[in-house]
């Protein structure tokens, strides 16, 4: 009972760090690990193994063949045959963009699918004056949905599966086993959305002209520099004005000679014209002091910048960064006008702000500048990238890859994780992607954390814990029988992983769900399938998955938006894991 007591302990915390966020989730997956060897409940040996598990294996070589499917073009050969399909009419682009990210999340991570989905969903948006926020919900539900399509879709079915093996009689799951269920629940979910979800969307940030969805057009003015200027001389480092008037000079020069703001060597001449963005005040008050002459309007010479809105990149390394802390102007050679965040947009004090997931940038810069910017792994620019952006040499040899190492899942010539690794080898192999760029793939954070976390699934079992939780499970709804049992489990494993990573939750969940399968002396099967499923459906917070936190800020969504959309579609869910899952995996009793 001491070792239950210290395993419960142990989970409590883990899941109080999970919800406060005060640290990374791997690193609380780690220090999970360390507690059980510290408190001896599994051996250092016992503890380490969860880094060579077959799951964790399988799980990075999909995010290489994730990859491999960005880089080679085939996933964005799949985003523009989406807009191909999907017309003008709202509800047939819904349907379409849920199509498309569903079926490429069975194969591809799910995140990857919707950073490949974003840009183009977003250019139709603009194209058909459609609010971005009917369309980006969608799109990262479905993905989420979509996962449940495959084996490899999503980390929770390859934990779930390698969970259910390690119980050695019980029979673990097949590549296709998730398909069946899958269907169901993908289909649910696009009629769903079209039906009820798509009315409850809000209509906001609406598409057409990027300049009109920020109030950014009065605060760029173009100021001259007179002859007496005390500014004659000096570079724009030199003068400060950016820091004492809070302002950002986006380029100076005249006559063909225009240099970016950032330019630290070329000296005022009067006569300059200055592209200044800021408050007018600011700007007015500079233009006196200084002998700035502001000019009535913005001429031909900001002709050749362009405008482009940009998100953080899932796996950027920039998330809580401040645009003075980067050094963006400097770095990147390209200007913030105003930040998107929570449906608000904001044009003033920007280098302060520190940038976090979900938030949209407006940038303007050269073309050549953005071009650059793109190819920055910390974001993701809003718009199509040009096909010559990727390796579509590669393309055909990449769907022949993963043709073949379906085929060898699917006639089981190999287990899943060997055939995973030769799959991503023989990308790395054939130049689809380098080494460098299928480390860069990988999602080290959930590699971490779920290696990190299976000791704690392993003690759970051996300590006797996930038999008592489930025994107290089973004495709450048993009496209505395994259905209900089932329903709990669906509903507590939801509320999980809202709160927690699905990955962690389909690890505490999965010996629970087995454990109280057979104290009813029922097949464990339809009870794993069902938390797998559950640890899907994070439709009620954006920060429940990060798909929801991608799409957040390009959305212009509010936090309460998710709940008021996503309530309907979990509640449908677990009307389905406990009236159609039983009869694709049913309840029969079984021995253990």
């Amino acid at each position: 009972m001491s070792d239950s007591i210290a395993v419960l302990t142990i989970l409590t915390v883990a899941i109080l760090l999970f919800v406060t966020d005060k640290l990374r989730v791997d690193v609380v997956a780690l220090l999970v690990l360390v507690s059980l060897i510290l408190t001896g409940l599994v051996t250092p040996t016992e503890a380490f193994l969860g880094f060579a598990s077959p799951a964790v294996i399988t799980v990075w070589a999909v995010f290489i063949i994730s990859g491999a499917l960005f880089r080679s073009g085939v996933a964005d050969w799949l985003a523009r045959l989406m807009m191909r399909l999907a017309g003008r009419s709202p509800r047939r682009l819904l349907f379409v963009i849920m199509l498309m990210s569903g079926v490429m999340s069975a194969f591809m991570n799910n995140i990857g699918a919707v950073a490949i989905l974003l840009p183009p969903v977003v250019s139709m948006s603009r194209q058909l004056k459609i609010a971005p926020s009917k369309l980006l919900m969608p799109l990262a539900f479905s993905a989420l949905l979509g996962g449940n399509l495959t084996l490899v879709g999503t980390p929770p079915n390859i934990l779930a599966s390698s969970l259910l093996d390690s119980y050695g009689h019980v029979e673990s799951f097949s590549f296709f086993d998730f398909t069946p269920m899958g269907i169901v629940v993908l289909t649910a979910g696009i009629l769903y959305m079209l039906l009820v979800g798509y009315r409850l969307l809000p209509e906001r940030t609406p598409g057409g002209d990027l300049v009109g969805e920020y109030p950014v057009t009065d605060y760029l003015s173009e100021v001259s520099v007179r002859p007496g200027s005390s500014l004659l001389g000096q570079t724009l480092p030199q003068t400060g004005l950016g820091a004492k008037y809070n302002l950002v000079i986006l380029r100076v020069g005249q006559d063909g000679d225009v240099v970016s703001g950032s330019n630290t060597e070329r000296p005022l001449r009067a006569g300059d014209v200055m592209l200044v963005e800021g408050p007018a005040t600011d700007i007015l008050a500079m233009s006196r002091e200084v002998g700035l002459e502001p000019l009535p309007g913005l001429s031909q010479s900001v002709a050749d910048l362009s405008l482009a809105e940009l998100t953080l990149a899932p796996r950027s390394h920039m998330v809580g960064t401040s645009l003075k802390a980067i050094g963006f102007r400097a770095q990147y050679g390209v200007s913030v006008l105003a930040v998107r965040r929570d449906g608000r947009s904001f044009v003033t004090n920007l280098s302060d702000i520190p940038i976090n997931f979900g938030d949209s940038l407006l940038v303007q810069g050269a073309p050549d500048k953005l071009a650059l910017l793109r190819r920055d792994r910390n974001f993701l620019m809003l718009d199509m990238p040009p096909i010559e952006a990727r390796r579509t040499e590669k393309a055909p040899l990449t769907i022949f890859i993963l043709t073949a190492v379906l085929i060898v899942i699917t006639t089981g010539w190999l287990d899943i994780s060997t055939t995973m690794l030769m799959g991503a080898l023989a990308m790395v192999l054939t130049g689809v992607l380098n080494m460098d760029e299928a480390y860069e793939a990988i999602d080290w954070k959930s590699v971490f954390l779920i290696a990190g976390m299976l000791p704690l699934g392993m003690a759970m079992e051996t300590t006797g814990t996930a038999q008592l939780l489930a025994g107290k499970i089973v004495d709450l709804v048993g009496g209505w029988g395994a259905i209900a049992v089932l329903g709990g489990i669906f509903l507590l494993t939801a509320l999980l992983t809202e709160v927690i990573s699905n990955a962690a939750a389909t690890v505490l969940m999965v010996p629970i769900a087995i454990d109280a399968a057979f104290s009813l002396g029922a097949n464990p099967q339809p009870f794993v399938m069902g938390v797998v499923i559950a640890a899907s459906t994070s439709f009620l917070m954006p920060v429940g998955h990060q798909v929801n936190v991608i799409i957040y800020g390009p959305g212009g969504y509010k936090f309460s938006d998710y709940a008021r959309v996503g309530l309907g579609l979990n509640l449908l869910l677990l009307l389905l894991a406990v009236t159609v899952l039983p009869l694709i995996w049913p309840l029969e009793l079984v021995a253990r």
